[in-house]
């Protein structure tokens, strides 16, 4: 029996694409190939870089109510959809249906829904000269690419689609290829929608699809959500044709509970600040700093409510923890579990993979907590993007502070405390792009979102975002005469 065919989507329609090659999307927490995936070729993305320069010239052209009208109307079809939108996504990416139904959809449709709001307000300035006058217009980029990470993929097209659009942009967005099927279901919503054919392109494919939208000279944006190794490469790629650039990329951030916090709402933070999405998440607070006081009690209710969570079929709403994407990844997670170990760190509970039952086939893996960790062990220094957390404790707010930006990346970081004045002296001190005080992972779409150091380049989400998909004209407008020495 054949597998179904997952086509590339250009001007508004699916087309095969002329590369004749396909690759397999697998399930996660079954091993079990769910379509295949054409993969498309330069010829391809030359198409759709025609497609979308054509949409652009529609799009733009549209005055900024009209574009937000299509994108609610997008917001709407995505909100009726959302049960098998969110069952779609956990076919493709493992994580728990209990997650993907509340979260993934809801929050990609609010991006949109917020940023067609902003549209109709974008604009330029009035400055007043002696018998003269400048204005500033803010007008689109152009063709812009997005690049999508793999742990949420329907919201980051979602978010990077709401703000491409919404500036009156188009856009050809690559999904990542383990998890791609979602964001051809975004196109199809568009295009019914009534958004322009072309405005909205996505194309699959591995690394080199990648590195053409890098190089490719009549694409003016590049955006991507991945690892820091691959922000590098695009950087330098987009560099050949000075191409705008945001970036969000790796994180290793910290989560700092001092000796007044509410304890077991530092729990459920770190909790979720390592095993939501069975720890995928880029921003996740892994480094626990846990002040050496409270360390005890701390352990002791993070062990106890742990050992509770539910491993299982993603697709069971009673699920709380899933499928790592895959049996490579998983493996990498066993690694540096077993390498923490071999450093000398605790481990006080998980770090096996689960393998009885309907499991067997997956890739599964206990919530793993580790204490007794230092500073430089591989669980504590690098990105490991699976359910690991590393607790660390500490004796002084200057300490902590010191070890926290100890660290080549700052995506994110979190702080617990009832201090107030200590809350906000130390978020000051973080070199973290997105903090929290008394809270983790947090991400409303109206505040801006992106990383310090070697954790990503500009901001996206928030009314910061729509800077970077735009491009700002000033006009000088002469009342009177020119002024001017020669005769």
């Amino acid at each position: 029996m054949s597998l179904p065919l997952q086509q590339l989507y250009i001007g508004g329609r699916y087309v095969n694409a002329t590369s004749g090659e396909t690759f397999d999307t697998i399930n996660p927490a079954t091993g079990e190939v769910i379509c295949q995936v054409q993969k498309a070729s330069q010829a391809d993305l030359d198409q759709a870089v025609i497609s979308a320069r054509q949409g652009f010239k529609v799009w733009s052209r549209m005055t900024g109510t009209e574009r937000g009208r299509i994108l609610n109307k997008a917001v709407a079809l995505l909100r009726s959809k959302n049960q098998e939108l969110a069952e779609l996504e956990v076919l493709d990416t493992g994580k728990p249906i209990q997650e993907a139904d509340c979260v993934d959809v809801a929050s990609g449709a609010d991006c949109i829904e917020y940023f067609a709001g902003l549209a109709p307000t974008i604009s330029g300035s009035h400055v007043q000269f002696n018998n003269a006058f400048g204005y500033t217009r803010r007008e689109p980029l152009g063709v812009c690419a997005g690049i999508g990470a793999w742990n949420y993929p329907i919201q980051i097209a979602c978010w990077k689609a709401a703000m491409s659009l919404s500036c009156g942009n188009s856009m050809i967005y690559k999904p990542a290829s383990m998890t791609p099927l979602t964001s051809f279901k975004l196109a199809e919503i568009f295009t019914e929608a009534g958004l322009p054919d072309g405005v909205f392109n996505v194309i699959t494919g591995d690394s080199k699809i990648g590195q053409g939208l890098s190089l490719h000279p009549c694409i003016e944006k590049i955006s991507l959500t991945g690892s820091t190794a691959t922000g590098k490469i695009v950087m330098a790629n987009a560099a050949s044709t000075l191409k705008h650039v945001t970036m969000e990329l790796g994180g290793k951030s910290p989560l700092i509970i001092f000796e007044d916090a509410s304890i077991d709402n530092a729990v459920s933070a770190a909790m979720l600040a390592n095993f939501y999405t069975q720890g995928e998440i880029c921003t996740n607070g892994t480094r626990v700093f846990v002040e050496e006081s409270i360390h005890d009690i701390f352990v002791e209710k993070l062990l106890a409510r742990t050992k509770k969570m539910i491993i299982g079929d993603p697709m069971d709403p009673k699920t709380q923890v899933g499928a790592l994407i895959s049996e490579s990844h998983m493996n990498s997670v066993l690694d540096y579990i077993e390498q923490g170990k071999k450093a000398g760190a605790t481990l006080l509970c998980g770090g096996q993979r689960r393998t009885e039952g309907n499991l067997a086939k997956g890739n599964f893996v206990e919530p793993t907590i580790f204490t007794n960790c230092s500073d430089d062990m591989s669980i504590v220094q690098e990105e490991i993007f699976g359910p690991v957390m590393s607790i660390l404790t500490f004796t002084d707010e200057e300490e902590v502070i010191r070890r926290a930006n100890d660290s080549d990346y700052g995506l994110a970081a979190g702080v617990f405390t009832q201090n107030i004045n200590r809350a906000h002296r130390v978020i000051a001190e973080l070199e973290a792009g997105t903090c929290w005080i008394n809270n983790y992972n947090i991400t409303p779409i109206e505040l801006p979102i992106g990383g310090y150091k070697q954790s990503g380049i500009g901001r996206e989400n928030g009314p910061t975002a729509i800077e970077h998909y735009t491009q700002l004209k000033s006009v000088y407008v002469e009342l009177g005469d020119v002024d001017c020495p020669y005769e």
